[in-house]
């Protein structure tokens, strides 16, 4: 990554000035979502008496939201408040969650008493306690999800040049990375060995430096109206069409609008493409539908050729996308699963140092992250040398499938030695602890993490490059909904597997989680098997080559 310099640094408005107050809110913001969130399975399951596979779901919810979220406040930021009001009103919804979730772990009335085993006389839990838990998971998961993405978007609004931009992006990624580590190693170890209240207290008080941090740039800041959504011009590509459903397709591309006069070049006067033609009548010229001075009369009823193909081209690669909603739901399984794992393994390392449970997830974080440098700085460069040819996106893809199959092969083999020998040691009828390292898990995470340094660039890529320059705001978000969505497949997959077998009861030593594992082999096979058929068929269509970080060049 390089630097920023010392002359990029010393503008007064915008510019690199902006670059501090940015990244230290987005660590800030990040080690206090990330502290509880990487530790919120074992604080349901310890101090709410949750059940394991309950608060697994509860945690598939809450990073499903968590996905979601940054969406939605991106559109919010377009269409209405702008990046920098979205920010510091999402981080203050952050901050009334955060600090709601430490009052559940130092207040004792809204916690439920521990009840003894095969006691006879436990105080019904009450319900107000549950209420206010998860209304402080709802308001802390909000607010963070809000900052997420306009905070990249913001930092990248005070660049001018593409150059600059990435330079950004590749400090604020590497940040994230980092502060999603600490959160998940040194503030779950609080959690686990000081206490719940100091950990809890711990992410309150970073979301507060966070927020003050960036408030005190707001002088250097350069903001920008809201410009409407993206997704409005999508709509009216569809309600064009359907109003003019029973008008005949024209068969010369005259008799199609092609914009403004002076704001889309003249020469473009084809015809829409072929394909989905139904939607090819939005940018049908009828009477009455065009001005004197060749701008729409009614934008809900006439739009471009060019707001029509773009409308195509998002349909044209919603397969490839579909495709990796059960790459996304298989990790979303193996992330909350493993945690469980992780519970009822041993987890000391030496006399005096216990892993925690939570921070089990971190080999997922480090092996992606250190793999990322791997393939900038030899990886790939080798791959162009022996072969004349970068990676595509495509192809970065389906390493990250291939990958992904093959760590939930690795999750089937050690959770099936992990319950041979909870029942050889009759662990199934008593304590849960497995007398086996936690570190037997670190194959598994690690190719997912690989997996991830494959897939996930390689998704943001293909979309940025092929998203219409109108929506590429939109290309990233692509990302997060998949997520999101994956996320709550996840909890719909694991409530089957429940409801439909035996395998998921409340304590896995007398499951058959490897049996999940395996059908989570299966459904990778087919899936990978969905997106090279949907990859063989696709056709690029804003670019020939594409190499390893997403430029494009000519053949």
């Amino acid at each position: 990554m390089e630097a920023p310099s010392e002359a990029q640094l010393s503008r007064s408005t915008g510019g690199w000035i902006t670059f501090p107050f940015i990244i230290a809110s987005s660590v800030g913001l990040t080690l206090a979502f990330g502290g509880w969130q990487s530790n919120l399975i074992v604080y349901l399951i310890e101090e709410f008496e949750v059940e394991s596979i309950d608060a697994a779901q509860i945690s598939n919810l809450v990073n499903g939201a968590g996905s979601l979220i940054p969406v939605l406040a991106a559109i919010v930021a377009d269409s209405f408040l702008g990046c920098f009001s979205t920010i510091w009103i999402c981080s203050i919804i952050s901050l009334l969650g955060t600090i709601l979730l430490a009052l559940t772990a130092t207040l004792d009335t809204l916690r439920p008493k521990p009840c003894e085993v095969d006691s006879t006389s436990c105080i019904p839990k009450p319900r107000i306690q549950y209420v206010v838990l998860y209304a402080a998971i709802v308001l802390a998961t909000l607010g963070s999800g809000g900052t997420r993405s306009t905070l990249s978007t913001i930092g990248a609004d005070q660049l001018n040049k593409p150059k600059e931009q990435g330079i950004f992006f590749n400090w604020f990624f590497f940040f994230w990375y980092s502060a999603s580590v600490v959160a998940s190693t040194a503030i779950v170890y609080v959690e686990d060995n000081v206490s719940w209240k100091v950990g809890f207290f711990i992410c309150a008080a970073a979301n507060v430096v966070a927020s003050v941090i960036f408030l005190m740039g707001t002088r250097f800041y350069t903001k920008f109206k809201p410009e409407g959504s993206p997704f409005t011009s999508l709509a009216r590509v569809v309600v064009a069409s359907i109003r003019k459903r029973k008008m005949p397709l024209p068969l010369t591309g005259d008799d199609f609008y092609h914009g403004r006069s002076g704001v889309e070049p003249k020469a473009i006067l084809f015809a829409p493409s072929k394909t989905f033609r139904f939607l090819n009548r939005a940018a049908i010229k009828s009477e009455g539908d065009i001005n004197p001075d060749g701008s729409t009369t009614n934008r809900w009823r006439l739009c471009s050729v060019q707001e029509v193909e773009d409308f195509k081209s998002l349909i044209k690669i919603v397969p490839l996308w579909s495709s990796s909603f059960f790459l996304g739901t298989t990790i979303g399984v193996q992330a909350s699963l493993s945690v469980l794992q992780a519970l009822a393994m041993e987890r000391h390392v030496g006399q005096h140092f216990q892993i925690p449970a939570g921070s089990v997830l971190v080999f997922v974080l480090i092996s992606t992250a250190i793999f990322l440098a791997l393939f900038d700085k030899f990886l790939f460069p080798t791959w162009k040398n022996l072969t004349g040819k970068s990676l595509t996106p495509l192809q970065r893809i389906g390493v990250g499938h291939v990958l992904n199959f093959l760590s939930m092969g690795v999750s089937a083999l050690v959770e099936s030695k992990r319950l041979k020998l909870a029942k050889s040691n009759h662990l199934d009828q008593g304590s849960i602890i497995v007398h086996m390292s936690v570190l037997w898990l670190v194959p598994q995470l690690a190719l997912v993490g690989i997996a991830e340094a494959f897939h996930y660039p390689g998704q943001v890529s293909l979309y940025y490059q092929e998203f219409p320059i109108t929506l590429k705001n939109m290309a990233t978000a692509m990302i997060s909904v998949l997520v999101g969505i994956a996320f709550y497949l996840a909890t719909a997959l694991v409530d089957v597997v429940r409801k439909a077998t035996t395998w998921l009861p409340g304590n896995i030593n007398n499951g058959r989680l490897d049996n999940v594992y395996w059908l989570l082999v299966v459904g990778s096979a087919l899936n990978f098997g969905y997106y090279v058929t949907c990859a063989w068929y696709y056709k690029y269509q804003n670019l020939k080559e594409v190499d390893h970080n997403g430029s494009t060049s000519d053949e």
